[in-house]
């Protein structure tokens, strides 16, 4: 009885974050965090010249929490600093419902060479 109850709780607190598969194709030299990664919404173009270098989804693991739309580009802004993106824009987003009260979002990640901070982009929410 002990060990099951053990196993439980464990598995209760190990799924208890977001799920996220990515996949890059290229990884470039990581950014610092003085490189600033614009984010793109669904409305917002992706530059003509950037280059696709990744995607990621993040998804409900079931019992997740810290998964707002803000928590997931931070994560999504991680991911991409450490593969040397800075554009994180995103492609796909499903906004919390009756069975999951977190954000679903597919995101894909582009280098771009020119300024970032001159894209029209997505702000986070300071709370």
């Amino acid at each position: 009885m002990k060990k099951t109850l053990v196993i439980a709780i464990t598995f209760l607190l190990v799924s208890c974050g977001a799920s996220i598969q990515s996949n890059f194709t290229e990884q470039l030299k990581p950014l610092s965090m003085d490189n600033k990664v614009a984010f793109l919404d669904l409305q917002h173009p992706i530059p003509e010249n950037a280059k696709k270098i990744g995607e990621a989804k993040f998804g409900d693991s079931g019992f997740s929490t810290n998964c707002d739309f803000n928590t997931n580009l931070i994560n999504a802004r991680k991911l991409a600093r450490s593969n040397g993106a800075n554009i994180v824009k995103v492609s796909k987003k499903t906004t919390p419902d009756l069975w999951s009260s977190c954000y679903r979002i597919t995101v894909e990640f582009y280098y771009f060479e020119g300024d970032v901070t001159k894209l029209a982009q997505y702000q986070l929410q300071i709370n």
